[in-house]
């Protein structure tokens, strides 16, 4: 479905007021000003009781620009904004705002989430480089040894040539990452139900099993979209078939590994871990993921972070001047692809 907008539609920002702020530059605000008819400083967190000048613009808006706090479109709230035709989201996942009413009245959706897969890609590169170079090892033991001792005689079993990573999901960020090993003499392997032998070969990877990627590879990274079909995806059978000394990498979702299996490999130093994300997405106090030296843990920082919201922010600015000339969205969704993303 084409639009058939306003030359400047009218268009309202609906998401955290903070997250606006890191969100849009001021040369950002003066181009949306320039495309659309808005108040480019007006940002709408709560549409189900808005403030007056809220209301106002939510009735007049045509198109709502939203980003991470965007509140649940409801068939409510929808009914206060009788001119709405389109959603342009300025992050990933739709799935926290978008719901059966918008896809009810026909609107026509985007999502920046090719924007936001670019740093989450380029976080596991530098985690699976520095997982099979055994940088954390060498870090935390040089922190203990302080002086030269004999490092190329410890380090047999590591470096990057040829070795084996399995990567877990063809998702956008998969594919990036699959695009940003090639320069590299990596063994790729992938596993995702949705991808053939043909396609495995046109992107340059050998398709298998989860179990058998497990098994086959050292460094093993996790793409895949958070389902119930992914619950705990990578469970403790997955994890005891990984070799001694391998690296599991999760930038998806904490829920898609068995965390409790997980530990029992950490604390005995079997496996090692990168985990941008847990289950619960922040561990309680008392986590051992926080102290484990075979564990790099970060606070949910592979997306998009500091300038690389700017990112988002071209795309979505880029997706309203396509509405505005009357073409189609570049990243439109649709309800059918929730089925099998993020």
């Amino acid at each position: 479905m084409t639009a058939t907008p306003h030359p400047r539609p009218a268009l309202l920002l609906a998401m955290d007021p903070g997250v606006a702020g890191r969100l849009l530059t001021d040369a950002h605000r003066r181009r949306l000003a320039a495309l659309t008819r808005t108040d480019p400083h007006l940002v709408a967190h709560d549409l189900t009781a808005p403030a007056p000048r809220v209301a106002a613009a939510l009735a007049e808006a045509e198109i709502l620009l939203t980003c991470w706090g965007a509140p649940p479109l409801t068939a409510t709230v929808l009914d206060r904004a009788p001119r709405l035709k389109a959603v342009v989201h300025a992050a990933g996942s739709v799935k926290h705002h978008i719901t059966d009413a918008c896809w009810e009245r026909g609107l026509v959706v985007s999502s920046a989430a090719a924007a936001n897969a670019l740093p989450v890609a380029e976080y596991t590169l530098a985690a699976i480089l520095f997982a099979g170079k055994g940088v954390l090892d060498a870090a935390l033991r040089y922190g203990r040894v302080r002086g030269d001792e004999a490092w190329t005689a410890e380090s047999a079993t590591t470096g990057n040539y040829r070795r084996t990573v399995g990567l877990v999901g063809a998702s956008r960020i998969g594919r990036r990452v699959i695009e940003l090993l090639r320069p590299f003499d990596f063994e790729v392997l992938l596993h995702d139900p949705y991808v053939d032998a043909a396609e495995a070969a046109r992107l340059g990877v050998e398709g298998t099993g989860l179990d058998d990627l497990c098994a086959r590879s050292t460094i093993v990274s996790v793409h895949a979209p958070q389902l119930p079909a992914t619950h705990r995806m990578i469970g403790a059978a997955q994890l005891a078939a990984m070799p001694d000394g391998a690296t599991l990498v999760n930038t998806a979702r904490g829920s898609l590994v068995d965390e409790t299996a997980l530990l029992a490999h950490l604390r005995t130093g079997r496996l090692r871990a990168v985990l941008d994300v847990t289950d619960p997405e922040v561990p309680p106090p008392d986590s051992p993921l926080y102290s484990l030296p075979n564990v790099l843990l970060t606070p949910h920082v592979a997306g998009s972070l500091g300038n690389e919201l700017h990112r988002m922010a071209d795309h979505a600015l880029a997706e309203v001047a396509r509405y505005g000339r009357g073409e189609p969205f570049a990243e439109r969704v649709r309800p059918s692809d929730l089925t099998r993303s993020a």
